[in-house]
């Protein structure tokens, strides 16, 4: 009786620790990847059978270490994975989450979205969706933008903490990009107040004629922003009503990212 107790348990070890194994290759591929992850090109990269892939992908999805989006059927490493890894509220976390978000705000307004986050003392885009249709504003994950002139740099200015704050204040050049920029030092301080005050920026054309932009704070579990969320459009279908419009749209959405980041909701 012993012995065949041992011998059926034996099986079920190995098999358990084979599907770890495969489990854990399969993470370590998605999380190496530039992008949402296919089942064909991860079946793949771990050497097995696409339907073999699939169930363990299936499995990681229902237990939280990955998303699949809905529409292109692509996997992306879920909570439970940047919870595992310490990531905290690392960039690459931050983007992987906003992603279906910034997706869901431009299906909404018809308007491009994006995130951006302070990197090496430069506002830049970590997370991107834009707008379908002839007209349209474009914006390429990495690209850099002005702190002064564009929404999401004002709102991760303005919530700097004093110190960050006045050591950033010398280093911008207050570059004028179109009539409308700012580029006076004691008007971007007051404009910063403004924006802490209403819990919004604009950028009125101030980077680009012809393009305004709407963005919010995303905060962290210590209330510091780690993110700026802002929904970007031509002047002919954002004017200011409009923007004013949106505005409590993008700080909705801006408050869901922050819910997932703190809570993984």
């Amino acid at each position: 009786m012993v012995e065949q107790k041992s011998k059926t348990e034996k099986p079920t070890k190995r098999a358990t620790h084979t599907s770890l194994t495969r489990g854990l290759k399969i993470l370590e591929v998605i999380a190496s990847s530039d992008g949402p992850a296919a089942l064909s090109v991860t079946a793949r990269k771990v050497g097995l059978p696409r339907s073999t892939t699939y169930h363990i992908m299936q499995t990681l999805t229902q237990l939280g270490y990955l998303r699949q989006d809905e529409d292109s059927r692509t996997y992306r490493l879920g909570e439970k994975a940047f919870q595992l890894s310490g990531q905290g509220m690392s960039i690459n976390r931050i983007a992987e989450t906003a992603i279906p978000l910034l997706k869901d705000l431009c299906v909404e307004t018809g308007e491009s979205a994006a995130l951006a986050a302070l990197v090496d003392g430069h506002v830049t885009l970590i997370a991107t969706h834009d707008a379908d249709g002839p007209v349209r504003v474009v914006q390429d994950v990495g690209a850099h933008r002005p702190v002064h002139a564009t929404a999401l740099g004002k709102v991760l200015a303005a919530w700097l903490p004093e110190a960050e704050l006045s050591a950033l204040l010398p280093s911008l050049r207050f570059e004028s990009f179109t009539d409308k920029t700012v580029v006076q030092r004691n008007r971007f301080v007051k404009e910063l107040q403004r924006v802490l005050s209403a819990g919004v920026a604009y950028d009125n054309e101030e980077f680009i004629t012809g393009v305004r932009c709407v963005a919010a704070p995303v905060f962290n579990q210590g209330e510091d922003v780690v993110a700026a969320l802002g929904l970007t459009g031509p002047r002919h279908r954002m004017p200011q009503q409009k923007m004013r419009e949106f505005s409590p749209l993008v700080q909705r959405y801006a408050t869901k990212l922050s819910d997932q980041l703190i809570n993984g909701a």
